[in-house]
């Protein structure tokens, strides 16, 4: 199949009755003088372009406390590609377009996992795109010499890269078989927070019609001003770029350079250090994040389209990548409030997630609970509740573990363990080979078809209606969500006394964890 983009013609390949294009540039090599700019526009090439190998993946570190993920295999500082699966149609088709944001921290991972693969999605209906964008101090950086050439100017490059991505599916997802005024953003962790980003970002705005954010946190963006300061010290102290680099030294970093998980530390620490990175947020503070995520939520100003939030049942399981400490956590919120830890234990007495009393007796296991909620379940029902002044809203929580899995993950669904049911590649995806029986994949045909349906029309269907947040007037909301466990059923005001309870507690947690150094 081959189709005509605004900078040339590609073909893709046939896999699976899907026709899959792999590798087209949506920008220009963020390289050289491009580094830390704005994605500039691809060249437009003559002849067709062989779609038929993903590119490289964007540079980035690999992490120990990450360890499990999908190797992502070569990488480039050239990596601004996506990949779209159709089953053709041509313009009059009008599918609708789901868009992938892939997680990991803004610090690792790429979009083409083998999680993340299109094709099922596609078999029911809708075109796929996924696609890199750029990561770590690649892709949120400032300093003071970038800040002295365009003061005030972007330092979420990265999120940048997903909007160039979104006008480049607006531009040409319709020869694609593709509604251009259907499409849903989707994503997983910081691909979540992105998909929030977006939603309050100004540069966002007529570039896509309805959100899914998977696990979305809570953990506060940074400021500018510390971001300034970070990307000072890296510069010099990490990449060796000297004690007061130009924007052009800054730019002659070598690449690869920005691949290290470890540096040894200069005040003379023996033991390697992780190099310090702005991940797992963005930055305040530039046209693309004018305000936190949350202070534009609260304030109203996000864009009023429909949005799905959920979360795991184990979130707890990535804390550690996030350089949180669960227990002491536990001890923060002890001296802030003197008694609070055994009052919490009361919130969770009865749950049915839990071992008790072994879980609540455990400080680490018991700490990763009050994170798993406080970060995440707190989170999703405090954005429900302000977005559904604007629009619809929807929420679930996912905890089916499938049932060769139960032994690995004795705690519930951990921290991205949902990413094949929406995509339905459970039991050919990375670490799901062999593990996935007739009942997994019947939940995943399920929890596909919600995804898909909203996508198609706003509204997901399925076995159980899966109602949304309502405000009743002159009445308190409607607190409903769809619990996608080994029943499918609705839950009104899920864990409704310790989420706000936490919600109060998070002005004070946000000024401990601002005080914390930059991980």
């Amino acid at each position: 199949m081959r189709v005509s983009t605004d900078k040339g013609e590609v073909e893709g390949t046939v896999e699976d009755r899907v026709v899959v294009f792999k590798g087209i540039p949506y920008a220009a090599p963020p390289v050289g003088d491009l580094r830390w700019q704005r994605p500039q526009p691809a060249s437009p090439w003559s002849g067709v372009r062989k779609c038929d190998t993903f590119s490289k993946s964007c540079i980035q570190p690999v992490f120990a406390s990450m360890d499990g993920t999908e190797p992502v295999g070569k990488q480039s500082e050239d990596s601004l590609y996506l990949n779209v699966w159709t089953t053709g149609g041509g313009t009059t088709a009008r599918k609708p377009v789901m868009v992938w944001i892939h997680g990991g921290g803004f610090q690792i991972g790429d979009g083409v996992a083998s999680a993340y693969n299109g094709t099922r999605l596609a078999l029911k209906g809708a075109i796929v795109v996924t696609f890199n964008y750029r990561l770590g101090h690649l892709g949120f950086f400032a300093h003071p010499s970038l800040e002295r050439e365009t003061r005030g100017g972007p330092v979420n490059f990265g999120v940048l890269d997903q909007i160039e991505a979104l006008k480049w599916v607006k531009n040409n997802i319709l020869e694609f078989g593709g509604d251009p005024g259907n499409v849903t953003i989707f994503g997983q962790s910081a691909g979540a927070a992105s998909v929030l980003t977006l939603f309050a970002s100004p540069e966002a705005r007529n570039l896509f019609h309805k959100g899914i954010a998977q696990s979305p946190y809570a953990i506060p963006e940074h400021s500018r001003d510390k971001a300034i300061a970070l990307g000072a010290y890296v510069a010099t102290r990490v990449f060796g770029a000297g004690e007061n680099p130009s924007v052009a030294d800054l730019r002659r970093i070598p690449a690869e350079k920005f691949a290290l998980a470890h540096y040894k530390h200069p005040i003379g620490i023996p033991e390697p250090q992780r190099v310090p990175s702005l991940g797992p947020v963005a930055i305040v503070g530039d046209e693309v994040l004018p305000m936190g995520v949350r202070a534009t939520f609260q304030a109203g100003s996000q864009q009023r389209l429909p949005l799905i939030l959920g979360n795991t049942s184990n979130e707890e399981s990535v804390l550690e990548a996030f350089g949180v400490n669960a227990e002491l956590v536990l001890t923060a919120i002890e001296s802030i409030q003197p008694g609070a830890v055994a009052f919490l234990k009361t919130l969770y007495q009865g749950d049915p997630e839990l071992h008790i009393p072994d879980d609540l007796n455990d400080p680490k296991r018991f700490g990763g609970l009050v994170m798993r909620d406080f970060l995440f379940t707190m989170h999703v029902r405090w954005i429900a509740q302000q977005h559904l002044l604007k629009s619809e809203v929807r929420r679930y929580y996912f905890g089916y573990v499938p049932e060769k899995l139960g032994a690995e993950w004795p705690h519930g669904v951990p921290h991205g363990g949902e990413l094949v049911f929406p995509f339905d590649t459970g039991g050919t995806a990375y670490g799901t080979v062999g593990k996935f029986t007739d009942a997994d994949k019947a939940m995943a045909l399920k929890v596909s078809n919600y995804w898909f349906t909203f996508a198609q029309t706003g509204t997901p269907t399925g076995e159980v209606a899966w109602p949304r947040q309502r405000m009743p007037l002159l009445q308190p909301p409607e607190d409903r969500t769809l619990q996608l466990g080994r029943q499918i059923a609705v839950q009104s005001d899920f864990r409704k006394t310790r989420l706000e309870l936490y919600a109060q507690m998070y002005p004070e947690f946000v000024q401990w964890i601002e005080g914390r150094p930059v991980s």
